[in-house]
């Protein structure tokens, strides 16, 4: 043990420092400090605090050596978060990493022995090699096309299919660019052609020739398996049948695994993530021990209340059904104090929508609330324009997440080049206290300046970055023994930097509801709630709507304690207002004014029973095909054949979406009635007969859209 952590224990023992403010449930992880064991962790509550503080009570107590961990991880954020929470510990020496930079430190150490010659050089992007085999074989494709070619050859390769394997097994799925399976497999034989060639690999390939390696030199297998004893996987649920195959390799015959995750959190399928594995953990391995988190400790009973009814809305549905694929979630427990009760809010079209919000977030920022605190979260990156210009019109500056990288902004980089001069020359001064001094040269006061511009952002960035030296510090001078010096903030900025691990910037979070994931803000809005953006429109079987579902969980469960949820009736203003609320808020949201005019609309009316009659001929009408259409089958319909076609063309479509035969919606007969009576309203929908208030419910908006348009 090193004379730090020796330190360490004399001054305190490893209990009060490294259990202290741990839960019984977090506890109990920290010291299973031998595996199988499988931690079900909630959103909020605590589970990297969790792992990070199981590592480090091994270290400390001796049954690890920081040097034999591997952590592993889905992101380089996460995986230098976690870098930097074991270093705040005194556990610096465990490897913390991504499945693919494991692996790739692997292979360029063993390429030599196990393949021999110089490793080939790795492909940052696909697309232009994607385009090149395309061309090969003649296929004519545009941008969008290549980009989801290369998103299916990934899926394939994490799935383990090569191209010949590749058409049988995607039969379920929905072929990129209109493509067959067979195309697609002759792309992606000609990709990897055209990767042989250019002596060039991509990062599945990383996994994929370390596991091959791995499979057929036994030394390497032992050399590695002697190196890592104990394996940590957090977000055990977002593991690839390639990462699994990895991961088998590495322990070998071994128990020594702890794995992290949310089943209800799963939301990359479509990169060949699956929770089957998390899922599937005491099947492996009966022995395991399992411990579940559910205490919540980032957001408010309002908000968590409603994250468990999202949830629990499809756990009811799923018990009704007999080969349903819906894990049980946890059941979150709140342990904030109360807080406001999350908003519903319904607006006329987009730009409302977008001005509304802006609105609240000024609000918010007039009462005390950080405006790095505060995101607005959508579906789609496309629907971010309308927010920036809402926000720049009431003068609330803002950041695109996956915008323009922190580390590559000229002021950053000098700041960087400054603190790493001062590194070599500085004593044992508080890091928090240079660190400020040094910026101010480039800029840097106590006080932002006033105004906005190009002033104020570089200011914002070298705040972040006194910011973060004083966080860091704080941390870590909490673990007794334990120093801080300036260079080893520059290393951390290095690491960070590669990492692409930006500090927390003031200004208004833009984000995509993937890209929110494992982050938090005081207040969120989650905007665009409507049925065609959530779930979003090609989310056409059970299972992507599922998971649609799971990604709308991981944004409400992003805020601490403001939560607003918020759609619009009309994309464009004075557009028809035919947008519903998002399913996923059925049960969940208070009654609108449109939804008690549906229900109005729908109720049943009173008639006076008597025979009906042809309005053409006047004769009675004798079955009920000719009384839905109010005339006898042989005399002329009174309707525009445009406008019947243009109803059973939305039919059509409507009948391929929720996967159900074309009558299920609506018969020819009802759709004749319709387009004789051309109702005008939901009330005059509802009088014909066939339009029961199911079925007004559900489509009676679209019904009238088409009837307006034709």
């Amino acid at each position: 043990m090193s004379e730090a952590h020796s330190g360490f224990i004399q001054d305190q023992s490893v209990d009060e420092v490294i259990l202290a403010g741990l839960d019984d449930e977090q506890r109990q992880v920290a010291t299973s400090l031998r595996g199988p064991l499988c931690v079900l962790a909630g959103a909020g509550t605590g589970k990297t605090r969790a792992i990070t503080h199981r590592i480090a009570y091994g270290v400390h107590t001796g049954v690890y050596q920081p040097q034999r961990v591997l952590a592993v991880t889905f992101t380089a954020r996460a995986a230098a978060e976690m870098r930097t929470r074991l270093r705040d510990l005194g556990a610096g020496g465990v490897q913390a990493r991504t499945f693919h930079a494991a692996a790739l430190r692997q292979l360029q150490f063993f390429w030599p022995q196990a393949v021999g010659g110089t490793m080939p050089n790795l492909l940052d992007h696909k697309a232009g090699m994607i385009a090149e085999s395309a061309r090969r074989l003649r296929i004519s494709t545009d941008r969008a096309a290549i980009r989801d070619v290369a998103a299916e050859i990934e899926w394939a390769k994490v799935s383990m299919l090569t191209p010949e394997t590749y058409p049988r097994a995607a039969v379920t799925r929905e072929p990129p660019a209109g493509f067959d399976t067979t195309t697609v497999a002759r792309i992606f034989q000609s990709y990897e052609d055209v990767k042989t060639d250019r002596n060039v690999i991509d990062f599945e390939d990383v996994l994929l020739i370390t596991v091959g390696i791995l499979q057929e030199d036994a030394r390497v297998a032992a050399t590695v398996r002697e190196q890592y004893r104990h394996f940590v996987v957090d977000e055990y649920q977002d593991v690839s049948p390639l990462q699994q195959r990895l991961l088998d390799l590495w322990l070998g015959e071994r128990q020594e695994l702890c794995v992290v995750g949310d089943a209800s959190q799963t939301i990359y399928s479509f990169t060949g993530a699956t929770p089957r594995h998390l899922l599937r953990f005491t099947d492996n391995y009966p022995e395991a021990d399992v411990v579940r988190l559910v205490r919540d400790y980032r957001s408010t009973p309002q908000v968590v209340q409603l994250a468990n009814g999202l949830l629990a809305a499809r756990t009811a549905e799923a018990q009704r059904e007999r080969k349903s694929t819906w894990a049980t979630p946890l059941e979150l427990v709140a342990q904030r104090p109360p807080g406001p009760v999350p908003s519903f809010t319904e607006c006329s079209d987009d730009d409302a929508e977008a001005a509304q919000v802006a609105a609240r977030i000024r609000a918010l920022i007039e009462d005390g609330v950080a405006a790095g605190s505060i995101a607005i979260l959508y579906r789609t990156n496309g629907q971010s324009e309308a927010y920036e210009q809402a926000l720049t019109a009431a003068g609330i500056g803002y950041q695109l997440r996956g915008g323009e990288r922190f580390f590559a902004r000229r002021e950053v980089r000098d700041a960087m080049l400054q603190l790493r001069a001062a590194s070599r020359s500085v004593g044992d001064e508080l890091v928090s206290q240079l660190v400020p001094d040094i910026l101010a040269s480039l800029g840097y006061t106590e006080e932002a300046p006033r105004g906005s511009g190009a002033v104020r952002e570089k200011w914002e960035s070298l705040a972040a970055l006194v910011t973060l030296a004083k966080d860091i510090e704080a941390n870590r001078i909490s673990v007794p023994g334990a120093r801080f010096t300036l260079t080893e903030f520059v290393m951390e900025l290095e690491e960070r930097a590669a990492a692409q691990h930006a500090p927390a910037m003031q200004g208004v979070t833009l984000a995509s509801l993937h890209s929110a994931k494992g982050l938090e803000w005081d207040a969120v809005f989650l905007v665009g709630l409507s049925e065609g953006l959530m779930p979003i429109s090609f989310a056409d079987t059970p299972d992507a709507v599922d998971e649609e579902r799971r990604l709308l969980y991981v944004g409400v469960t992003r805020a601490r304690i403001h939560l607003a949820l918020s759609w619009s009736t009309s994309r464009t203003p004075g557009g028809r207002a035919s947008r519903k609320p998002s399913r996923f808020l059925d049960g969940l949201r208070p009654q609108t004014e449109r939804d008690n005019r549906r229900v109005a609309a729908a109720a049943p009316r009173r008639k006076l029973a008597g025979p009906a009659k042809c309005r053409v001929c006047g004769d009675l009408l004798t079955t009920g095909a000719q009384r839905k259409t109010g005339r006898c089958s042989d005399c002329p319909p009174g309707y525009d054949e445009a406008v019947f076609e243009s109803l059973r063309s939305w039919r059509l479509g409507e009948a391929k979406t929720s996967g159900v035969p074309a009558f299920v919606i609506f018969t020819d007969a009802t759709l004749a009635a319709i387009a004789e009576a051309r109702p005008q309203s939901l009330e005059q929908l509802s009088e014909l007969s066939g339009v029961g208030p199911s079925k007004l419910e559900k489509y009676g908006d679209d019904v009238l859209r088409v009837l307006a348009e034709a």
